[in-house]
């Protein structure tokens, strides 16, 4: 029995080892790649809505249409013309 635990001893040393891990976990380095790819998307965006507020020109009013005139004009008193 003496010889059976010595040789159990000395080979649980062997199975037991455990590895030291070199290098970045893979998940980490995925981690890694989609929040860059994140900020990269949020700040090509924000970048292209300030050159865009820069250089296009500001939108263009509707037309106010004849009607919605005569509305207004009806209700501050004035007279529309050709009443």
């Amino acid at each position: 029995m003496d010889q059976d635990q010595f040789t159990f001893s000395e080979n649980a040393g062997n199975v037991i080892k455990e590895e030291v891990a070199k290098g970045l976990n893979p998940g980490v380095i995925v981690l890694i790649v989609v929040v860059g790819l994140v900020v990269l998307f949020l700040g090509g965006n924000y970048a292209l809505y300030i050159y865009a507020r820069k250089t296009l020109p500001p939108k263009k009013k509707k037309p106010v249409s004849k009607k919605k005139l005569k509305k207004e004009r009806l209700k501050q008193g004035v007279s529309a013309p050709g009443e």
